[in-house]
């Protein structure tokens, strides 16, 4: 017993030297890339065109609490979507209704009127990304 107690230091150095060495050959040496979206059109099939002007892109994280609903609005620029939690129903009248769940990334509608609500029960947050240009709105309201 006693010379299994000298030993255990060395035992355990070699296990976990061992589990490291093992761990550290494991992991991945080369980054990864996951695509999320590689598209020329939107999610009802529009091709779309950036506007005329000095580029510019604004990033946003859009919150809608439980109930919400967002007003009727449309985008004259190129949108990229991205559910970080929740469930969006987004409503494009005569074009039907889609429902994104986190994960899930598109290309919004452009320039066609639309409004989303909270599908869920907590917190829906989209990450936005717009193409847009200096002097063009990302968003137009529209009056219904």
């Amino acid at each position: 017993m006693r010379r299994l107690i000298r030993f255990l230091p060395v035992i355990s150095a070699f296990f976990f030297g061992s589990v490291l060495t093992a761990w550290v050959f494991a992991a991945p040496h080369e980054p990864t890339v996951d695509m999320l979206v590689d598209t020329d059109e939107t999610i009802l099939g529009q091709a779309f065109e950036y506007p005329d002007g000095r580029s510019k892109i604004t990033a946003a994280i859009v919150t809608v609490p439980p109930h919400a609903e967002l007003k009727p609005h449309l985008h004259p620029v190129p949108v990229f979507g991205y559910i970080l939690q929740g469930e969006l129903v987004v409503d494009y009248g005569s074009q039907g209704e889609r429902r994104y769940r986190k994960g899930d990334a598109f290309v919004e509608a452009f320039d066609t009127e639309h409004r989303g609500r909270n599908g869920g029960k907590g917190n829906v947050e989209i990450l936005a990304l717009y193409a847009g240009a200096d002097g063009v709105p990302n968003t137009i309201p529209v009056e219904p």
